[in-house]
């Protein structure tokens, strides 16, 4: 079946006013957002003022905007609703985003000319729970990521008269669509309120023991499997074994690759799922602009031409964004053990966010500049609205505020270079003026380490094995290369002592909080750990300063 009537928009997060921006400039037919007061969005970075500009920059441009209106309210939240709805009434949405059924019937009969879009946060799964949402005005439903595509073909033929929205790409939940209390139990973090911890993705141990209580060594087998009870251990709390439990639709918990749909993206368009969604409010802009441009580019050439249409070319794209490794996901039906990162939960890729031009001159365009930049790195000028990239050899960097020239630069200062047009010596300054605008992303190739390597290789061929393309005896090779990768690391690394860090510990040793590399250390990350509860003073390079 194939209908093209029903031409995809492609709907882009924006989680500040720089990242809606630069989706709109990438590709974007839309954008989703909310303020952190009633929606999901408790991280957002975007206040009222932000959601007005916002709007007027995407309609300026042609580009709808879906507010996000999807807690699940309390007795507190329902003062706050006539408020908000007006507000919403006077910014003018193209639609809102709602879950929590009461808040429907609210919006309905006090803002009735607003079209009300149903969020995944209701675990839409079936055709008959979107014809129950239709039924009480609904215009569009978002269905759950668990959906397969068997289940959204029979949704789209029994479902004709609602539009109906599908996640493409992006971070996956250990659980259905969000609604993980995983977060809450090991950091106090409500992933219903938009402030998951990301559990999913902490590094644990598998145990395992007998039912009888006992403790043994042995090989698991289909033949023994069932005489064991496993059991997880986080990293910051030792001897605390949780069990894992799994009925017959599996166990949805540890890190989940990041879904992409790209390689199956023409059945979604064959079939005319109206949105297209891709998931990560907080992800930066780079990941905002360069992920609309690949779907872009991939769901035009489709309409254009059907027939000859690979996604190759776009998840070579993809390939230059920051991930945990692709997969199809729910899209066959239940996960398989490709779709979960057991060996690294870090965003990894050969390329980085170089910088973002800010400024357009008559002679030169300022960067600022994201990551560090030496001589003789190449930068990739990746403009909006072409195809075309521009490539720089970089051997000096101006500073755009002195004008002295140095070697290298680093971002830790914020810096702004120029680059004049005429280090472009192939390109007419005409077009360099016209196609490369303010907040054109600039990006460079990243120098990688040897586990690194070995992580992108095995995520490259889990997903191939997901299309049926893959060989699982070599995925088990790269994953054991792998392994002999990381554990040479682990030699190698020297002692480091915990030190503190930013605000709003979640109760475990992250980066931003506390940073140790061997069992020595737990002691003491333990103990700052509990003076930052307790809000007692620490030493930190010879200064006491508070533990928060």
């Amino acid at each position: 079946m194939s209908n093209q009537s029903r031409r995809s928009e492609l709907l882009m997060p924006a989680g500040s006013l720089e990242k809606l921006k630069v989706a709109v400039l990438y590709g974007a037919d839309a954008v989703y957002m909310g303020t952190p007061d009633l929606s999901l969005r408790v991280k957002s970075q975007m206040s009222l003022d932000d959601v007005v500009e916002g709007i007027d920059f995407a309609h300026s441009h042609g580009v709808r905007v879906y507010l996000t209106l999807n807690l699940f309210s309390h007795n507190k939240d329902i003062d706050k609703l006539p408020e908000y709805v007006d507000t919403v009434r006077k910014v003018r949405p193209d639609g809102l985003i709602v879950a929590d059924p009461g808040v429907f019937m609210f919006v309905r009969e006090h803002a009735p000319e607003l079209d009300l879009h149903v969020s995944t946060q209701a675990n839409v799964c079936s055709w008959q729970s979107v014809k129950f949402w239709q039924s009480i005005g609904a215009k569009l439903v978002v269905l759950g990521r668990e959906v397969s595509y068997e289940e959204l073909t029979e949704i789209r033929e029994k479902c004709q008269d609602i539009k109906i929205e599908a996640f493409v790409h992006g971070s996956m939940c250990m659980t259905y669509s969000g609604r993980c209390l995983l977060s809450n139990f090991m950091a106090e973090r409500g992933a219903n309120q938009g402030a998951c911890a990301n559990s999913c993705r902490w590094k644990y141990k598998v145990h395992m023991k007998l039912k009888d209580g006992t403790v043994k060594e042995l090989k698991l087998t289909e033949e023994n499997l069932e005489m064991f009870d496993f059991f997880l251990e986080e990293d910051m709390r030792p001897g605390e074994l949780m069990e894992i439990q799994e009925d017959e639709r599996g166990s949805y918990i540890l890190n989940s690759r990041d879904l992409c749909i790209m390689p199956k993206l023409e059945d979604y368009l064959k079939i005319g799922v109206d949105s297209l969604k891709v998931e990560g409010r907080g992800k930066s802009p780079y990941y905002a602009g360069l992920v609309a441009r690949a779907y872009r580019m991939a769901i035009d050439d489709w309409y254009k031409d059907p027939e000859n249409w690979s996604a190759e070319e776009y998840m070579k794209e993809l390939a230059t964004i920051p991930n945990r490794g692709y997969t199809l996901a729910f899209h066959d039906g239940r996960l398989t053990n490709y779709a979960h990162g057991y060996d690294s939960n870090t965003n990894v890729s050969d390329w980085e966010f170089a910088g973002m031009i800010e400024e357009v001159e008559d002679d030169a365009f300022i960067m600022s500049v994201k990551n560090r930049m030496l001589p003789g790195d190449v930068i990739e000028i990746v403009p909006p609205r072409t195809r075309q990239t521009i490539f720089i050899r970089m051997y000096e960097f101006i500073d755009a505020k002195t004008g002295k020239v140095g070697e290298a630069v680093h971002a830790n200062t914020h810096p702004r270079i120029r680059l004049p047009f005429s280090l472009f010596e192939q390109e007419d300054p005409e077009f360099l003026k016209r196609e490369i605008l303010p907040m054109t992303i600039v990006r460079k190739e990243k120098a990688l380490s040897e586990d690194e390597w070995q992580r992108l290789k095995l995520d490259q061929e889990g997903h191939k094995i997901e299309m049926g393309k893959g060989n699982e005896e070599r995925y088990d090779a790269k994953r054991e290369a792998l392994q002999t990768a990381l554990d040479d690391r682990q030699k190698e690394r020297s002692f480091r002592t915990p030190r503190v860090g930013t605000k709003g510990c979640c109760g475990r040793g992250c980066n931003g909080c506390l940073i140790f590399w061997h069992d020595e250390s737990y002691a003491k990350a333990r103990e700052i750990l509990a003076k930052r509860k307790q809000g007692e003073m620490l030493e930190k390079d010879g200064k006491t300063i508070a533990a928060e």
